[in-house]
């Protein structure tokens, strides 16, 4: 809590115990900024925001005299982010800031970072919500926070006395200013395809959004880039701290020398400064094979050793992310966070590398979001997978029929491995029932989120949760002791 005259320069000590941009979330004491939204100006809620409690309002306009203080800005989007690091001491000054961004595998290597460091020393904010030492929480709006949210968080990281924060950094975020003035000490990218094209306009627009990130690196620190990708050259002309890469490249920092993928480990053989290191990780797929090196390279750069690291990497978990669940079944049941044509593509490729029969896979698209991706989604499932039960997936305020429309549309004539079960809860036990024995039931899209965003409102869903309540149906019904 502080007084309005510690925040600007006005002679008033009304005090200022958080701040909002959002006035039905106002609450006595609270200091309401109004930004403007891609479909809202705030300022038109300023009545709605005192009536609530707001002690001050701050402006970017000429606003007649209202009951409590008004402070004018140039512009309030840029002041956001300003005064939230203001009312809370500046927490991103006091960590060590870590921001990973890229279209796939962003809460797969934070987490990865997180665990190597020790989630003791750092605090991680993400799709998977925030978590430090041994406090978890699924308060997280969004994979990058507004700032009003990101630095309170960063507080409660430095408050409970962790150094570092390793951050998942959208390129939403970026397009919406929610990191102008967010510095990091290292930065990392795991790859670039397409992706938000709804809201970026073009492929152009994301990319520059992505490396963002690499620009608003510190020049004291470091840049960690895969060396394999695409994009590699971008992401390196955009990078103001020092570069360092990875991948199988020659002239890779931490090259991937070799590996071998198990069903349930792989062995890897990485070299780095002259010297190789073979290692044995509870994380599956090539993909992850990129994600640990992204990590490993993060945290060597923070003058971590492999010695250090290595010990670590058997603890590392990512919850809804490849989570195979102890369904006690002849048939396997995996939970994944894929959404995006190259996610889906990857996991499925490894998924057919396993001893399974069949793949089924339950899928959505969400509402609002890019609509230009929904098709290429249904081209790259029911290419790359046995069966297809398609279904909602958040669909806010769009029609799920619609969406689910919009995936098939280039799919009726070419394929007939699919249907639509709009109700998600009923496209997961439909799954579950037609599974045979070493048939694996993929259900991606959501990972271990814990609501489903409706027309009018939100609801807990969790996939994980489902998918065991389907089995246990099954169970049932066929006089399987549960």
């Amino acid at each position: 809590m502080k007084k309005l005259s510690e925040l600007y320069d006005v002679n008033s000590d009304v005090l200022i115990k958080d701040i909002k941009i959002n006035s039905k979330e106002i609450e006595k004491g609270d200091l309401f900024v109004c930004t403007m939204g891609v479909t809202a100006d705030r300022h038109d809620f300023i009545d709605m925001a005192i009536e609530n409690g707001a002690s001050a309002i701050v402006v970017s306009r000429d606003i007649p005299k209202k009951s409590v203080p008004l402070i004018k800005v140039e512009n309030t989007n840029e002041e956001l982010s300003k005064i939230c690091q203001k009312f809370y001491d500046y927490p991103n000054k006091e960590l060590k800031m870590i921001g990973v961004t890229g279209t796939d595998g962003k809460t797969t290597t934070a987490t990865i970072i997180q665990t190597l460091i020790g989630k003791n020393d750092c605090g991680y904010i993400g799709t998977n919500g925030r978590s430090w030492k041994d406090k978890v929480r699924d308060d997280n709006p969004n994979t990058t926070p507004d700032e009003t949210v990101l630095y309170r968080f960063l507080r409660d990281f430095r408050d409970d006395n962790c150094r570092y924060a390793v951050m998942e950094a959208s390129s939403e975020a970026y397009f919406r200013k929610r990191l102008n003035n967010l510095e990091y000490d290292i930065s990392c990218y795991t790859n670039i395809t397409s992706e938000h094209l709804n809201i970026h306009g073009s492929f152009e627009n994301y990319l520059d959004c992505k490396k963002q990130t690499f620009k608003n690196t510190k020049s004291s620190g470091y840049c960690i880039l895969n060396r394999d990708d695409s994009y590699y050259e971008d992401m390196l002309a955009a990078s103001n701290g020092t570069p360092f890469s990875y991948g199988t490249h020659k002239n890779a920092d931490l090259q991937i020398v070799n590996y071998e993928i198990h069903s349930h480990k792989t062995k890897i053989t990485f070299s780095y400064q002259e010297k190789e290191y073979q290692i044995e990780s509870p994380l599956v797929g090539e993909f992850n094979v990129y994600n640990l090196a992204a990590g490993l390279l993060v945290c060597l750069s923070l003058g971590f050793s492999m010695e250090d690291l290595i010990p670590r990497i058997k603890d590392i978990k990512v919850s809804g992310r490849m989570e195979l669940l102890d369904t006690k079944t002849p048939y396997y049941v995996m939970v994944d966070y894929a959404h995006t044509p190259n996610g889906i593509k990857n996991l499925l490729k490894f998924v057919h590398t396993l001893d399974i029969n069949r793949s089924i896979v339950v899928i959505g698209q969400a509402g609002e979001r890019d609509y230009l991706k929904r098709p290429k989604v249904g081209n790259t499932v029911v290419e790359n997978a046995s069966y297809a039960i398609f279904t909602y997936e958040d669909p806010r305020s769009e029609d799920p029929k619609d969406i689910c429309e919009d995936i098939i549309k280039e799919l009726k004539e070419k394929h007939d491995n699919y249907e639509i079960v709009l109700d998600r809860h009923e496209a997961i036990e439909k799954a579950i029932s037609i599974a045979k024995e070493k048939d694996m039931v993929l259900i991606l899209g959501k990972g271990n989120e814990t609501y489903q965003k409706l027309k009018k409102e939100t609801i807990y869903f969790n996939d994980i949760e489902e998918a065991y309540l389907a089995v246990k149906k099954r169970k049932e019904k066929e006089g399987i002791e549960v």
